[in-house]
């Protein structure tokens, strides 16, 4: 196998449409070797835990909603493209993603992470959710196959928090600035929201190198 390591937020479009792109170039190599694994980055770790209205965050961060059309309508554009469904208009809070972070990662000691972080894109993206929220992460949860009370219980806790926060910061000091990233087999690294057939290129080479090895 092949380690394929994505550092990602839930809350970033371009982590969803770059999930979607790898996803169709591994649709056509099913034969493919990637273990995938996601890993916590957060677009904005200062925010509040409570979260922030979405109108205060466009100030803030594109000096009103005026400065976010040219970006948003790149994204939607890139969105539509690889069907990826996003409603800006239905998302009234901009979510901590710490606890969305959390639930990732326990997704992943049972089997069930990229499922999980499918979801988390669903449930922000398309319906506008608010998945900072505890109801909401727990239903994510139970739909992927967990058990909702227990992690439940997991996050009304301060269980694994501190590591969210050390491994956003390590991937940081190692300079990652921007996501979705992705780390083919402790590596190469690929930024952005790659193209499939950029993938398929990735894939190809794997299994050439890997039928060399084998020869």
């Amino acid at each position: 196998m092949t380690k394929l390591d994505i550092i990602s937020d839930p809350i970033c479009p371009w982590c969803a449409i770059g999930k979607a792109k790898l996803e169709r170039a591994l649709a056509k190599r099913p034969e493919h070797s990637f273990e995938i694994e996601w890993h916590p980055f957060q677009l904005n770790p200062e925010m509040p835990p409570e979260g922030m209205d979405r109108r205060e965050y466009l100030e803030v961060k594109f000096g009103g909603k005026e400065g976010a059309i040219s970006v948003y309508s790149q994204i939607a554009e890139a969105a539509e493209e690889v069907g990826v469904t996003v409603n800006f208009e239905k998302i009234m809070r901009t979510p901590n993603t710490l606890d969305a972070h959390r639930l990732i990662h326990w997704a992943g000691l049972e089997g069930v992470q990229t499922e999980v972080v499918s979801k988390l894109f669903t449930a922000y993206f398309e319906e506008g959710q608010d998945i900072s929220d505890h109801q909401v992460l727990t239903y994510i949860a139970a739909s992927a196959g967990l058990e909702r009370e227990k992690i439940g219980e997991l996050l009304a806790q301060d269980i694994d928090r501190d590591d969210i926060r050390k491994r956003d910061k390590n991937a940081r000091e190692k300079g990652v600035r921007g996501v979705p990233c992705f780390i083919v087999d402790n590596h190469y690294v690929v930024q952005g929201a790659q193209s499939a057939e950029m993938w398929l290129k990735v894939i190809d080479e794997i299994s050439a190198r890997d039928g060399q090895k084998s020869a």
